[in-house]
């Protein structure tokens, strides 16, 4: 018994690819928000609405450059008569655009014509070896100007400062500097000399045999002192049990000293502490 397929309700199954994204049309212009695909049928364009940037020459031989180069042609055998006709295109297009010409432009023009009609005028028998060929100015100076060209286009493409690179400014808070304690005044001395020897008075001695005090072994005394290359204090280096010809004999020791360089005296600021130190060590040739 033959039995009819029924066709069957059930959904069919999905396709393991799906369908490639259908890619939108882009709009030509959005107006308000609106996108336009099309453009309208009654849409006016003014004759000069349409701006054209052409390439900016810097002369009418950066023009003439231009065109030999664009089509690799010779510079040493330029054809004339095409060059000028492109030349003369190029000029006419400008006008077209009213754009303002220099008057350069118009002289070459008509170097160019000039040139071309030379070449194309017959010339006897007898002087076709004696002219020079009319191009030859004209080479040579497109050669020279093609010279000073590549030259500015090699400067322009080094590094330029504040356009590739830019300089590095360090600023150290921390500075070395090196402090030089300011020279004693002689007032200040001499004040500090009057203490010690007011501080003498007050010491008195019962020596029986007073020894005797030279300035010269003073200064040997006060040089081993000081030895030891540290800053000693003024009042420290006088005995008071001496007396005052001790306090004397010791201020004379340090004046001589201090006058054939052997010691430094400093004071940080008036009426500080004044201190001694030895240049003995740093210069042992005065020694």
């Amino acid at each position: 018994m033959n039995q009819t397929a029924q066709p069957s309700n059930a959904p069919e199954p999905a396709s393991p690819f799906a369908a490639p994204p259908q890619q939108q049309e882009i709009p030509l212009a959005l107006v308000r928000g609106q996108p336009v695909l099309e453009i309208p049928q009654d849409l006016y364009i003014p004759p000069d609405a349409l701006e054209v940037i052409l390439d900016a020459f810097e002369g009418p031989l950066d023009l003439l450059l231009y065109l030999i180069r664009r089509q690799n042609l010779d510079i040493l055998d330029i054809p004339i008569a095409e060059i000028t006709r492109q030349y003369v295109d190029y000029i006419e297009m400008m006008r077209e655009m009213k754009l303002e010409l220099a008057a350069e432009y118009l002289v070459m023009a008509a170097i160019l014509a000039e040139i071309k009609s030379r070449l194309l005028l017959p010339r006897p028998p007898a002087e076709e070896g004696g002219e020079a060929d009319p191009r030859a100015e004209l080479v040579r100076r497109l050669q020279e100007y093609e010279r000073f060209k590549q030259a500015a286009e090699d400067i322009d493409a080094l590094p330029r400062q504040e356009r590739d690179f830019a300089l590095a400014h360090v600023v150290s808070d921390e500075r070395n500097v090196v402090r030089l304690p300011p020279p004693v005044d002689l007032r200040e001395l001499l004040l500090a000399f009057r203490d010690v020897m007011r501080r003498a008075e007050l010491h008195g001695h019962h020596a029986i045999q007073r020894e005797t005090l030279n300035v010269r072994s003073r200064m040997s005394d006060m040089l081993a002192t000081l030895g030891d290359g540290s800053f000693h204090r003024f009042e420290s280096l006088f005995d008071l049990r001496e007396g005052r010809l001790g306090v004397v004999v010791t201020f004379l020791a340090m004046l001589e000293l201090a006058k054939e360089q052997l010691i430094e005296i400093v004071q940080e600021v008036a009426l500080a502490p004044i201190y001694l130190k030895s240049l003995a060590l740093a210069n042992p040739d005065a020694a």
